[in-house]
This record gives structure tokens, sequence and C-alpha cells, in this order.
């Protein structure tokens, strides 16, 4: 009876350390991801463990918006909206980068990521295309700092770089007229 109570209690003692560690993983992996809005997530809610299954959540279902490929049609039209976005930079870049961001917001919506909001779409972006998340807060930034003061072109220029390259990866196709053009 003693061996049988051993076994037991080594089993749940195992499980326990299984949990502890996979909790820690699930955790540094998706503040890994999601970055900053990882602990904005947190705050929000006030509970690590609710914040990290809703970041779950958005994050199964990016994956699934992503695994469908956008209308063709939606496709050429965002595209034909982005080159004049990105003709108008050379005249106008405050007006061109605000431009990019709006077009990239209505992608979103379009491919039915949450988009209301600069904090949906930066989570949206953080677990659809995270190679992409940094660079989308960057430049989300400067946009925010030029409605303040405003930034010199090379500033603008890069957070439309920025907003060019996810931008190719929303639309799902890269485009060497678009990229060359920029």
């Amino acid at each position: 009876m003693q061996t049988w109570m051993i076994v037991a209690l080594v089993a749940i003692a195992v499980l326990i350390v299984g949990f502890v560690i996979y909790d820690r993983t699930r955790t540094q992996r998706l503040r890994q991801r999601f970055g900053p809005t990882y602990d904005q997530t947190v705050s929000e809610l006030g509970n690590r463990r609710r914040a990290e299954s809703r970041l779950q959540k958005r994050e199964a279902r990016a994956t699934e918006l992503r695994s469908h490929p956008m209308d063709p049609a939606d496709q050429e039209r965002f595209q034909m909206m982005w080159k004049r976005c990105q003709a108008r930079f050379v005249d106008a870049p405050a007006g061109a980068v605000e431009e990019a961001d709006d077009l990239l917001a209505q992608i979103m919506k379009s491919r039915g990521y949450i988009a209301d909001t600069l904090y949906e779409r930066t989570a949206d972006v953080a677990a659809a295309f995270p190679q992409h998340a940094d660079r989308y807060r960057q430049a989300c930034e400067i946009v925010e700092r030029h409605r303040r003061s405003p930034l010199s072109t090379d500033q603008l220029r890069t957070a439309f770089l920025h907003y060019r390259d996810l931008f190719e990866d929303l639309i799902g196709g890269y485009d060497e007229k678009l990229r060359r053009a920029s």
C-alpha cells in the first residue's frame, strides 16, 4: 500500500511540474509574440490567465484568417490604392503615411481582423504577422508623434516602409514594382 501511495504522489508531482512548465512556456511564448500588447491585455483584464486565453484565441483566429487567400479582385483593388498612396508620398509624405495607415485598417477589416482600434490592429498584427509586429508598432508611434509635432520626411518614410512590408503580407503577395517605387 505504501508503494502505491508513493507512485501516486510522484505522478501528481510530475503532473504539477509539467503544468508549471507548460504555463511558463506559454506565458513566455505569448509575451514574446505579442510584445507590449501582452502587458496591455493583462492590465486590461486584470488576470494573466484570462489575458493569455484571449491572446491564444486571437492567435488561433489570425492563423485561420491567414489560411484563406484574399479575393483576387480585392487584392487588385488594394494594390491600386497602395500605388496611389505611394505616389502621393512624393508630394505629401504625411498625408501618404496617414492614408497608408487607413488602408491597412481597411484591408484588415476586409480580411476579417478586428481593426476598429489601434490596440486591436496591433494585437492582430502580432498574432497573424509576428515578424511585422515591432515595425508596425514603430510606424504607428511615428504617425502619433507626427500628429503632435511634424516629423522629418525620413522618419515618415520609415513608417511608410514598415507599412508597406505589412501591406505585402496582408494582401498575400509580394509586388516587385511596388517595392521599387518606395
